[in-house]
């Protein structure tokens, strides 16, 4: 039973397979029957299958059948209908042929015309395809003939931008042509003419560029000093106190005038042509006297070509090889003293220098990658260490003061240039704090010849004054106040001689030319304050000390003249206090200040007082020498005289009116000289007594020398100088004295008994001096009184004499021992 049941369900399953199976063959296109059968094949129940399939087509040719029959009326009488219609279409036919033979005859003419309009409707096209081919070679003729035109006027980056257009854009479009192979054969030759033209421009510019450079480089440093004026304006301040005039224009520029062949050579050299302008109006700069136009046709025709590269390696070789040139002297100059090497080599380096850093500095800025600035650098560099080593070697020559200022405005107005394009000066600068100090030697040089100049001509005698108007001026070049000068009427005289105001003015003229160096060099009022004192210091310590010892020390100078010295370096040294003011109200810098150096002139001129003192010293005791030479005396005569010596006579007149003069000169000056003065005629006087060529003398010999020392002893008592308490001036001839007196009063009892006491009469009286003239007088008596030997009283008077020497010999030996 179930196996009955399943082969029924099976069987049922197939049967319902086939249907869908004949439905899908009745639905379904016959193109995509295929696996719709193949699915029947597939399967165990073909048979079964092709059975339904015979079935069924049975089922559809009854029913086409049916229908057939249902239709067939109307089909036969549809026949019917076209027979009829067969017989009018043959009638319709006739009817058309013969009117197509009507047509054709009457449409030859037509046909013929047609050909015609055929032809030229031919021609048309060819024309019209003809004038399309112009048109399209139209534009790259006058490309062509644009980029002739374009090489004609030199307008080479435009040609070369219309070559590439013409290359890249119109030849491709009608490359087939004869014509177009042409131009692209000659388009690599083309590229060269541009290349090659472009950098004859370039060289052009370059050579154009170190022509003109002084009148580009004025320019720029014209602009520069403009700035700095400007910056000066704002940051000056009001000095105090100070009378300096306004500064005077100390920057010195070569107005060179170039000359120029035609505009237009010098527009294409790369110089643009700038009229002179008027000092108030503005200097243009230095960028717009150049037109860099060639440097950038030819950077934008290289690197449209891909030789960029090329081209700024050849750049930067040639702008080397002008630097180079830059930096090196003009053959010319070869010739000329290193004084003045220096200041003319800088002076044409500045201008040239300047202009090939501003031009660089330029084409750094409006060019990507030509310069860069390590180049730029390099070159500086290679700049600044042949400058300086040029200067260096060369302007420690320079003697002039003003050439070596003229240098350093020059090289601060350089620098000041290149400084506003961003280059380092910081070296040159250094290097003018080393030439500050050449500068400061020679003005010590130029100023010892001044101050030698002045005390040369001096007439060293009170400044006469004979009106209110002398009067003012003086004390206006010289800070001098007296109230008793002041009171007194006119005509009077100034204590001191014409060399202090002159000497004083000189110090405060060193100050300004210190000050001039130190202007603009970016130094404090600190370090500018620092350097004038030092350097006037040097003035005060060194030149002018040694002018002043120079004429200290001449064998001509006078007694008179040292008198006005130590008077002058007196008031000199007073005026130190106003120099201080003077630095102090041109710097701003108080002395209160902390490391503020402090001038030395008191010192120089103290220094000067004393040598002059020493001086006058030593010149009275040469004088007193020269009247000593002319001492006569008779050392052997026994006439008593009576008045004292003619010689010493004259000496006391000499020193009377000697210390007359001494009256404006410091008390302690004028009583030390004259104190001086006495102890050495004293000691001379008693070197003339007891010199070894005096052998013998009498009693009346002493007598006479006794009257000259008591000529002296007056002078010493009526007081030539004031300042001396009684007796002081007295003591220079007390040794003197007590000697004379001791053998004119012949004392020699009271001499042995109160030797070595501290109150005795003739404690100056030594044992050897009074030995020595006892032995002359000795002798003497001898020789003169050979027969008086007889007489008891000369016996008695050589046994005296002795028995004192001998006495004599004892205290000598004793104090020995």
């Amino acid at each position: 039973m179930e196996r009955g049941k399943m082969a029924e369900a099976e069987s049922l399953e197939t049967a319902a397979e086939h249907e869908r199976i004949l439905r899908e063959i009745e639905s379904t296109d016959t193109a995509c029957i295929g696996p719709t059968l193949r699915s029947v094949y597939d399967g165990e129940e073909h048979g079964r299958f092709m059975e339904k399939l015979e079935t069924r087509i049975r089922n559809h040719d009854r029913e086409i059948e049916k229908m057939c029959n249902f239709h067939y009326q109307g089909f036969v009488d549809s026949i019917t209908e076209l027979l009829k219609v067969r017989g009018e279409a043959q009638k319709l036919k006739n009817q058309v042929t013969d009117t197509n033979r009507k047509l054709q005859h009457e449409g030859k003419e037509l046909v013929i015309a047609m050909e015609e309009l055929k032809q030229c409707r031919l021609q048309q096209r060819n024309i019209s395809a003809t004038v399309d081919k112009l048109m399209l070679c139209l534009p790259v003729l006058e490309m062509y003939s644009k980029l002739r035109d374009q090489m004609k006027t030199k307008r080479h980056y435009p040609a070369l931008k219309t070559l590439e257009h013409l290359e890249h854009t119109y030849l491709p479009q009608v490359s087939h042509y004869r014509f177009c192979k042409v131009m692209v054969d000659n388009i690599p030759k083309l590229r060269e003419e541009i290349k090659d033209v472009s950098m004859s421009d370039l060289k052009d510019f370059l050579e154009s560029i170190r022509k003109h450079s002084d009148k580009i480089g004025e320019t720029a440093m014209k602009q520069a000093q403009q700035q700095r004026n400007l910056d000066n304006i704002v940051l000056q301040q009001p000095r105090i106190g100070s009378k300096r005039k306004s500064k005077k224009d100390t920057y010195i520029i070569f107005d060179t005038e170039i000359e120029s062949t035609s505009p237009k050579s010098e527009q294409d050299s790369g110089i643009l042509d700038v009229e002179d302008e008027e000092d108030d109006e503005e200097v243009p700069g230095a960028q717009d006297l150049v037109d860099f136009s060639p440097v950038y046709r030819c950077l934008h025709i290289y690197s449209v070509l891909g030789a960029r590269e090329t081209f700024e390696n050849y750049y930067r070789k040639q702008r080397r090889k002008q630097a180079r040139l830059v930096l090196q002297p003009p053959s010319n100059m070869v010739g000329l003293l290193s004084s003045l090497f220096s200041h003319f080599y800088f002076s044409l380096v500045s201008f040239d220098a300047c202009v090939f850093f501003v031009v660089e500095d330029h084409i750094l800025h409006t060019t990507q990658g030509l310069v860069n600035r390590a180049y730029i650098d390099e070159l500086w560099e290679m700049a600044l260490s042949k400058t300086i080593a040029a200067l260096r070697t060369h302007s420690s020559y320079c003697s002039d003061p003003n050439l070596v200022l003229d240098l350093k405005n020059l090289i601060v107005l350089f620098a000041d240039t290149l400084q506003v394009y961003g280059f380092p000066v910081n070296q040159l600068f250094d290097m003018l704090l080393e030439i500050r100090d050449q500068y400061s030697e020679t003005l010590l040089k130029k100023w010892a010849g001044i101050f030698r100049n002045i005390l040369d001509s001096d007439n060293y005698s009170p400044i006469p004054v004979t009106s209110e108007e002398v009067y003012k001026k003086v004390v206006g070049q010289f800070p001098f106040q007296d109230i008793e000068l002041e009171k007194q009427s006119f005509p009077k005289k100034f204590p001191f001689s014409e060399f202090v105001p002159k000497v004083y003015n000189q110090i405060k003229e060193f100050i300004y030319a210190c000050l001039k160096f130190s202007e603009d060099l970016h130094l404090s009022s600190t370090e500018v304050d620092d350097m004038i004192r030092k350097s006037t210091n040097l003035l005060l310590t060194r030149t002018l000390s040694n002018s002043l010892q120079n004429v200290i020390k001449r064998k001509n100078i006078g007694l008179t003249e040292l008198v006005q010295i130590i008077i002058n370096t007196t008031h000199l040294e007073k005026s130190c206090k106003y120099l201080e003011e003077f630095i102090t109200n041109i710097t701003n810098v108080l002395p209160e200040t902390v490391h503020t150096t402090k001038l030395y002139g008191t010192t120089t001129f103290k220094d000067a007082r004393h040598a002059a003192e020493e001086e006058i010293y030593t010149n009275l005791n040469q004088k007193i020498d020269q009247f000593l030479q002319l001492a006569d005396y008779d050392w052997m005569t026994g006439d008593l005289g009576n008045k004292a010596s003619d010689y010493l006579v004259d000496l006391i007149a000499f020193l009377r009116s000697t210390f007359a003069v001494f009256t404006h000169l410091p008390g302690k000056v004028a009583q030390t000289a004259c104190m001086s003065a006495c102890k050495h005629l004293a000691t001379s006087l008693m070197q003339l007594l007891l010199e070894a060529e005096v052998r013998q003398l009498t009693l009346g010999a002493l007598q006479q020398f006794n009257l000259d020392v008591r000529e002296c002893e007056q002078f010493a008592r009526s007081g030539p100088v004031p300042g001396f308490q009684e007796d002081t001036l007295q003591l220079a001839f007390i040794d003197l004295r007590q000697l004379l007196d001791l053998f004119i009063q012949w004392d020699w009892s009271t001499y042995l008994a109160d030797y070595g006491q501290p109150n005795c009469k003739y404690l100056r009286v030594n044992p050897v001096t009074a030995l020595t003239l006892l032995e002359k007088m000795k002798d003497t008596s001898r020789k003169n009184n050979m027969f008086a030997q007889f007489r008891k009283n000369e016996r008695d008077k050589q046994k005296l004499i002795d028995t004192v020497a001998k006495q004599l010999r004892g205290l000598i030996s004793s104090h020995h021992s």
